[in-house]
C-alpha cells in the first residue's frame, strides 16, 4: 500500500508538472518572450530549434530532487518527452551533482532507457561527483567504464581528483588513481597519436605545410579525439592553433562537430588572445542549435574571472540567462563578488547582472545586496549606499556585520576615521553586535591612515565590550607599528598580548618581528620570542639568528641562542654544527674555538664536530656543508 501510494505522488507530480508546460504552450508566448528552464521537447512541435519553455523553473530537476529514485520514478520520467542532449543531460548532473548516487542513476537511466551516448567530458563531470569516501565503489567502476568505451581521465580532471583525494586524506585511493593514470596514459595510443598531432602543430606556424603533414597521417577523427588534441593545445598554450585544428578537420576531413567538440574548443578559446575566435564559435553554435553545457560555462567563467576578463564573463552570463541551461545563484554570487573585488569596481558590469538575474524571475538575495552595497561604498558613494540599505530592509533583510564592516572599510578608505568608528555605535543602537571581523576591518582602516595610536584606542575599546581577540587581529596591529618603524612597541604589544591574554600569534608573525627586532640589534627581545615560538609549539627559526650572530655576534650570544633553541638541555649536535659554520664562512675561527670550549662533553667530543675542526684547520676554512633545516630537530 506504501508502495502503491508512493508511486501515485510520483504521478500526479509529473501530471501536474506536464500541465504546467502545456499550459504554457497554449498561451503561445511572442519570441522575445524570455524563457526558462523546462526544456521538456514537446511531442506537438517536433523540432529542437522551436521549443518553447515553461516560466516555472527546473521541473525536470525538480522532480527528481524531490523523488527517491525507483522503478516508479522511471517509469513517470518515461512518459516525459525530455530531450537527450549533452547539454540537458550535462545540465542535470551539475544541479545532481551534491547527490553522486541519484546523479549515477540519472545516467545509467538516460543511457539505458534513452540510448544516450555519454562524451568523455561527461565521464569526466560524474568522476567528480564520485569523488568522495562514499561512492568510491561508483568512482572506480565509472573509471573501467570509460576505458571500456576508449575514453581517457584528461590531465585537469585527473589533477582535480587528485587533490581531492589528498585533502580528505584518502591517500590510498591518491595512489591508486596515480597509478591507473600513468598506466593509462602509456597505454593509450590514442592518446599518444594526439600528442603526436599537437607537436607537429606546436612546432611551426599554422599553414599548408601543417595541414599537409597532417592529412599524410590519415587520422581517424572522432568527439574524443578532437577533445584530447584540443586539450594538449590547451595544456601547453596555443588556442589559436588548436582552433586551427578544429576548423581543419571540420574542412579536410568532413568532421562534423557537435555539441560536445564546440564545447571543448570554448574551454580552450577563453583567453585574451582569442577571445574574437571565442565569440565567433558561441555565435556559430547558436546558429546551429547548440547550446554551451552548464559545465563549461561555469569552467569559461571562472577563467574569465581569474585573468579579470570580467566584460567576457558577465556577456557569457547574460547569454546563458537567456538560454536553456541558467547558472545557479550561487554561480551568479561568485560573479558578482568577482566584480566587487575589482579595482575600481564596475557597477556597469554588476547591474548588468543583477538585472539579468531579475529579469529571470528570481528575487535579490541578501548577498547580492551586500555585494551592491560593497561596490558603492567602495567607490565612496555612501548616499547612494544607504538607499540600497534601506531596500534591504524593505525586502526583508536586515544590515548585518557584513553590511557594516563594508560602510566602515569604504569610510576608512577615505580616512573618515571619525566617522568610521561611529558605525559600531550605530550597530549597537540597532542591536547588532560588532564582531571581531568587524573589528579587525575598523582597527586595520586606522592602521593603513597611519593612524595607529587610534587604531590601538579602537582596540582597547574592543577590549572592554569583551570581543575576544585573534591572531588575525594581533597580525594587523603589529603591522601598523612595523610601517611606523615602531618595532620595540610592536615586540612589547606582542609580549603584553600572550601574557595577559593567552593569545597565540601566528607562526609568520612571530617570524616578521624576530627579523625586525634583529635589524635593530636587539637580540635579546628576539630570542624571548624564540622561546615563546617553542612554546606555541611552532618549529625553530634559527636562519636570521645564525646570520646575525656570525656577523655580529659574539660568543655569549651564540651559547644564549642554542640554549633557546631547545626546550631541552642542550640542542641537537646538529644546530651546534650550524653555528660552527656560520662563524667560519665569516672568518671568525677564533670565536668558534672559544664556543667549542664553552659546548657540553659530549658535542665538543663528537665525530661531527671534531671532523667539522679538524677540516677547517687544515683547509684554510673551509667546512663541511650541512643541510638547510636541520636544525628542526633540535
Amino acid at each position: 500500500m506504501a508502495a502503491m501510494n508512493h508511486c501515485k505522488r510520483i504521478l500526479s507530480s509529473l501530471r501536474l508538472r506536464n500541465s504546467l508546460f502545456f499550459t504554457q504552450l497554449s498561451r503561445t508566448p511572442s519570441p522575445n518572450n524570455q524563457v526558462t528552464h523546462y526544456f521538456y521537447l514537446s511531442t506537438i512541435l517536433g523540432a529542437r530549434q522551436n521549443v518553447f519553455f515553461s516560466s516555472k523553473p527546473e521541473s525536470f530537476v525538480d522532480i527528481i530532487l524531490t523523488n527517491d529514485w525507483s522503478k516508479q520514478l522511471e517509469k513517470g520520467l518515461g512518459n516525459l518527452d525530455f530531450p537527450v542532449t549533452h547539454e540537458a543531460v550535462m545540465y542535470l548532473l551539475k544541479k545532481l551533482d551534491k547527490d553522486p548516487k541519484k546523479a549515477g542513476d540519472f545516467l545509467k537511466w538516460v543511457v539505458k532507457q534513452k540510448g544516450f551516448e555519454p562524451s568523455s567530458s561527461m565521464y569526466s563531470l560524474m568522476l567528480r561527483i564520485y569523488a568522495n569516501r562514499d561512492s568510491m565503489k561508483d568512482f572506480w567502476t565509472t573509471i573501467k567504464e570509460m576505458k571500456e568505451n576508449g575514453f581517457y581521465i584528461d590531465e585537469e580532471t585527473y589533477k582535480s581528483i587528485y587533490s581531492i583525494f589528498r585533502n580528505l586524506k584518502m591517500e590510498t585511493d591518491a595512489t591508486a588513481l596515480k597509478h591507473f593514470y600513468g598506466r593509462m596514459i602509456k597505454e593509450n595510443a590514442m592518446g599518444d597519436l594526439a600528442k603526436d598531432v599537437s607537436e607537429l602543430i606546436k612546432k611551426q606556424e599554422w599553414g599548408i605545410e601543417v595541414e599537409r603533414e597532417l592529412g599524410e597521417m590519415k587520422l581517424l577523427v572522432s568527439d574524443n579525439f578532437v577533445l584530447r588534441v584540443l586539450k594538449e593545445l590547451r595544456e601547453i598554450g596555443y588556442p589559436l592553433k588548436a582552433y586551427s585544428f578544429f576548423k581543419w578537420v571540420a574542412r579536410d576531413l568532413s568532421f562534423q562537430h557537435n555539441t560536445v567538440t564546440y564545447n571543448g574548443i570554448l574551454r580552450v578559446l577563453c583567453r585574451e588572445e582569442s577571445i574574437e575566435e571565442f565569440w565567433s564559435v558561441v555565435k556559430e553554435m547558436k546558429s546551429l542549435g547548440f547550446e554551451i553545457d552548464l559545465d563549461t560555462y561555469i569552467k569559461v567563467s571562472r577563467h574569465f574571472q581569474k585573468i579579470k576578463m570580467l566584460k567576457d564573463a558577465v556577456e557569457l552570463y547574460e547569454l546563458m540567462m537567456d538560454g536553456q541551461f541558467k547558472p545557479s545563484l550561487g554561480e551568479c554570487n561568485i560573479l558578482l563578488r568577482s566584480i566587487a573585488q575589482s579595482h575600481p569596481s564596475n557597477l556597469d558590469l554588476l547591474f548588468r547582472v543583477v538585472e539579468k538575474f531579475e529579469a529571470a524571475g528570481n528575487s535579490r538575495s541578501k548577498i547580492i545586496y551586500d555585494v551592491i552595497h560593497r561596490c558603492l561604498t567602495n567607490l565612496g558613494r555612501f548616499e547612494e549606499a544607504e538607499k540600497i540599505t534601506e531596500a534591504m530592509r524593505d525586502a526583508g533583510f536586515e544590515p548585518d556585520n557584513i553590511t557594516y564592516s563594508q560602510l566602515i572599510y569604504g569610510l576608512c578608505k577615505l580616512r573618515r576615521l571619525e566617522e568610521a568608528s561611529k558605525v559600531i555605535d550605530v550597530m549597537e543602537g540597532c542591536g547588532c553586535v560588532p564582531d571581531i571581523k568587524t573589528w579587525t576591518v575598523l582597527i586595520q582602516g586606522h592602521c593603513f591612515a597611519g593612524e595607529v595610536d587610534k587604531a590601538l584606542f579602537c582596540f582597547a575599546n574592543m577590549m572592554e565590550r569583551n570581543v575576544d581577540t585573534d591572531a588575525d587581529l594581533l597580525d594587523v596591529l603589529l603591522n601598523g607599528f612595523l610601517s611606523q618603524r615602531r618595532i620595540f612597541g610592536a615586540y612589547q604589544l606582542l609580549t603584553e598580548l600572550v601574557n595577559k591574554f593567552q593569545m597565540r600569534p601566528w607562526q609568520a608573525t612571530y617570524k616578521l618581528i624576530i627579523q625586525k627586532l634583529l635589524g635593530e640589534r636587539k637580540l635579546e627581545e628576539a630570542l624571548d620570542l624564540l622561546r615563546r615560538m617553542k612554546k606555541h609549539n611552532y618549529p625553530p627559526f634559527p636562519e636570521p639568528f645564525l646570520q646575525y650572530i656570525s656577523k655580529s655576534g659574539t660568543v655569549e650570544d651564540a651559547v644564549e641562542f642554542l640554549k633557546a633553541l631547545s626546550v631541552k638541555d642542550y640542542p641537537s649536535v646538529s644546530a651546534y654544527q650550524h653555528v660552527f659554520q656560520s662563524f667560519f664562512a665569516e672568518g671568525r675561527h677564533s670565536e668558534a674555538k672559544d664556543l667549542l670550549y664553552k659546548c657540553p662533553h659530549h658535542i665538543r667530543q663528537h665525530p661531527a664536530i671534531c671532523g667539522l675542526f679538524g677540516s677547517s684547520n687544515s683547509n684554510s676554512g673551509k667546512v663541511k656543508r650541512f643541510p638547510r633545516g636541520s636544525l628542526s630537530s633540535a
